[in-house]
């Protein structure tokens, strides 16, 4: 895999270039490299940090964190395109994404990514506050280095730690407000972290064999469905609890407490109907299920946040 994705860094034409050639990149092309579905969920995240903070933030100053928490975000994606390119290639889920398919050569992809590393990190730092951006730095590196170039390869965990950098945009959003870090946006970020194991492993679980043939340690393939099964349902167990906390620890309001039990209920239900169902087509549509449902459970979750921060706002 080493030897190939060398490959991708000379100026000979990618040995997975199957789409188009090298240089024929649309603009399109490099939103892609972006992750722009990622990149919608780390924004969102945020905004529920940034309007949480306490005090006033000036429009500007909001504005100018959500940009470079999302121009952060997209770098690391492409950044993670540039590195996985390989293992993209013969992953039916991933082997039309610019770098594999060819139209975005692997040095374009690199350069990209480390350009809006930089401008975020110092916009953030400059124009914000120095902790913000040291945060927002952490976060790309943890996701490009410890994620993709170390963890993803190399353990069945790689999703459980590497998840950590999926969860930090809250805090990073609520350090650009506050110039601070308290228990509450640390909850925000443990919310997040406990969630992506079972929220990824449904996908892992009909996504199986994509991973194998990627050479990719997913828990799936290296445990068997089974123990994955269980492991969902063990984190959801504990994820459900610690999601309704914020209410019980007067963070959040009722409608955040009613919300988090209410689909936390969900959680479990779906969780459990994956640890059940095991063979065949009713295993698979578990599992779809069970991954739908979990984006629709952490939007819920923080767009409560946000409407009980809203409307605490209007009232005062």
């Amino acid at each position: 895999m080493r030897d190939e994705r060398a490959s991708l860094t000379t100026s000979e034409p990618s040995a997975f270039a199957v789409v188009a050639g090298e240089g024929l990149a649309s603009p399109r092309d490099y939103f892609e490299l972006l992750k722009p579905r990622v990149m919608s969920l780390v924004v969102f995240t945020a905004v529920v940090g940034l309007v949480r903070a306490p005090g006033d933030v000036h429009p500007i100053i909001a504005f100018t964190a959500l940009l470079c928490i999302a121009v952060g975000a997209g770098a690391a994606g492409a950044l993670n395109m540039w590195w996985d390119a390989d293992i993209d290639a013969v992953m039916s889920r991933t082997r039309g994404r610019p770098v594999p398919s060819g139209r975005v050569s692997a040095q374009e992809a690199l350069a990209f990514g480390l350009t809006l590393s930089a401008f975020s990190v110092v916009v953030l730092g400059l124009l914000v506050n120095a902790l913000a951006g040291a945060l927002l730095a952490f976060t790309i590196f943890f996701y490009v280095v410890i994620y993709t170039m170390w963890l993803k390869r190399s353990t069945p965990q790689n999703i459980v730690i590497g998840g950590a950098a999926g969860a930090f945009p809250p805090l990073v959003a609520w350090a650009a407000a506050a110039g601070s870090v308290s228990l509450e946006p640390l909850l925000l970020v443990a919310i997040i972290f406990f969630w992506t194991p079972p929220h990824f492993w449904a996908l892992a679980l009909y996504r199986a064999d994509d991973y194998a043939r990627a050479g990719v340690p997913m828990l799936p393939v290296t445990a068997g469905p089974d123990e994955t099964r269980l492991q969902i349902l063990l984190y959801t167990l504990f994820l459900v609890p610690l999601a309704a906390s914020p209410a019980f620890l007067g963070y959040a309001g009722f409608a955040y407490g009613a919300v988090a039990l209410g689909a936390g209920a969900g959680m479990i239900h779906f969780a459990l109907r994956v640890f059940r169902q095991r063979e065949g087509e009713a295993a698979v549509k578990a599992a779809k299920a069970l991954f739908g449902f979990s984006i629709l459970y952490l939007f819920a979750l923080f767009a409560t946040l946000l409407g009980e921060a809203l409307v605490g706002g209007l009232m005062r």
